[in-house]
């Protein structure tokens, strides 16, 4: 088989053999390339290389920073991007570490997590780090 071409992708030279390979080739770029976060969130990541930032890679930056300091319309995107239950999920693995008290009381409102458990997470972020000495 002869090969009609080839194409540099992310340092890696492809090699395509049939017209329908170009068109999986050119799909899978331009998936690769929309895989960032929405431009609405830039602000939230001032301090980060935006447009290497990535909802697959980044999940636990993302979720931290949209949960406590994110508009409703980010915490939106959020929730229809990974799901009630995984952020439910984040928050009970995580131990709602970077949260404040007050934000606390409102994702275990929002998600029925246990009282207890997050009663002792508002004692440890009301403890703050001088109470971790």
């Amino acid at each position: 088989m002869k090969w009609l071409g080839y194409v540099l992708h992310q340092d890696k030279m492809l090699l395509w053999w049939t017209p329908l390979s170009l068109i999986v080739l050119a799909y899978n770029c331009r998936m690769t390339a929309k895989s960032g976060l929405p431009e609405q969130l830039r602000p939230y990541f001032w301090d980060y290389t935006f447009s290497q930032l990535s909802i697959t890679k980044d999940k636990d930056l993302v979720i931290r920073r949209i949960l406590s300091n994110g508009s409703w319309d980010a915490v939106r995107w959020l929730r229809k991007k990974l799901g009630d239950q995984e952020l439910r999920e984040w928050l009970i693995v995580h131990g709602g570490r970077g949260l404040t008290a007050r934000q606390l009381r409102f994702w275990g409102l929002l998600y029925d997590l246990p009282a207890r458990q997050v009663n002792q997470w508002v004692k440890t972020a009301q403890a703050g780090v001088w109470g971790k000495r």
